[in-house]
């Protein structure tokens, strides 16, 4: 009689060897996760299995099968809000201010609907997303539900992984313990509970560009763009080329954005947000900051198709900007 558990067969697969081993399949990636979703492993198995697919880097098929298996997990509201783009934040900022935020700020301010998830923060040196919301008096949702009913009416809603799936952010925690990030990190970024048809992703390692580019392919995503985002967030750095990685509707791109800036920005010896405010007010300029704003803003635009072209989406971009609302901040 065999008695072996189940997802040792998973295990198995990932840890013959050089010559014995392969990577998953989208449909034994999304049979994988369901289990781990659902409890029924041994928590030795879970370690193993996130550090193999760890060691070899997650393919895009794996991808897709544990986005679909946790997606199967997210208890929706009733009423779904028509959501624009599904913006991740996950990485925090620590060489300069999260000004990707004043991006995303401005499209709501132009009616464009977008729902952020990321991490409530981690105990290091990094600027996190609720703290910059919380500073700005942006009240930070604690349900999906509450998500729905607050785009409707702000255009905007953000929600931290322990509240839109706290399995998940227990399996994200467990970087503590093993000492490296898991391909749990991948998967929460493209989560996408509301289905938005435009997705932006903001990565750190440059490897993991394509992976992202394929795995949203599988899973039919309208429009997507990932780009290595200062800090791994999605913000552009506006005195750096950009490489962007997209897909739009099936078909796959490689674009290069070239810097705004003539010439390197140095990072500050301070982050202060009161300076987020005073340049969203007016009160003060920052050629970093704005310029930041302004190259995000353009390649989000770019990728809803807003506009079909560079120059075009950056001097939208720019209008958008310099036609503010400077009262909510």
């Amino acid at each position: 009689m065999d008695t072996q558990h189940p997802f040792a067969k998973f295990i198995r697969t990932l840890g013959r060897g050089k010559q014995g081993s392969r990577s998953l399949s989208q449909d034994e990636a999304f049979e994988a996760m369901s289990m781990i979703m659902e409890g029924h492993i041994e928590p030795e198995q879970l370690g193993a299995f996130l550090m193999l697919i760890r060691v070899k880097e997650e393919t895009p098929e794996e991808v897709a099968g544990f986005v679909r298996a946790v997606r199967q997990t997210i208890q929706l509201p009733g009423t779904i809000p028509a959501v624009d783009v599904d913006w991740s934040s996950y990485a925090g900022k620590r060489r300069h201010l999260p000004w990707f935020l004043l991006s995303v700020l401005l499209l709501a301010d132009n009616g464009i609907k977008v729902f952020m998830h990321g991490l409530q923060g981690r105990k290091d040196n990094r600027i996190y997303t609720p703290q910059v919301l919380q500073y700005f008096g942006i009240p930070v949702c604690k349900s999906l539900s509450e998500s729905a009913s607050t785009l409707e009416q702000n255009n905007f809603a953000y929600l931290s992984l322990t509240q839109l799936n706290p399995r998940l952010q227990q399996l994200i925690d467990l970087r503590e313990l093993l000492g490296l990030r898991s391909p749990v990190h991948t998967v929460a970024r493209m989560l996408n509970p509301f289905d938005a048809p435009c997705q932006m992703q903001g990565i750190f390692h440059p490897g993991y560009l394509d992976i992202h580019q394929g795995a949203a392919k599988l899973l039919n995503q309208p429009h997507m763009a990932v780009i290595k985002g200062d800090g791994g967030e999605i913000e552009a750095s506006p005195d750096n080329s950009c490489k962007i990685y997209s897909v739009h509707d099936q078909k796959l791109t490689q674009e290069d954005w070239p810097e705004l800036l003539s010439k390197r920005e140095l990072k500050p010896k301070t982050l202060s947000l009161d300076t987020m405010k005073e340049v969203w007010r007016g009160q003060a300029q920052h050629i970093y900051g704005e310029a930041a704003i302004i190259n995000t803003l353009a390649i989000t635009l770019y990728t809803m198709r807003k506009h079909d072209n560079r120059e075009g989406a950056l001097a939208m971009a720019k209008e958008m900007w310099n036609g503010r609302s400077k009262d909510p901040l």
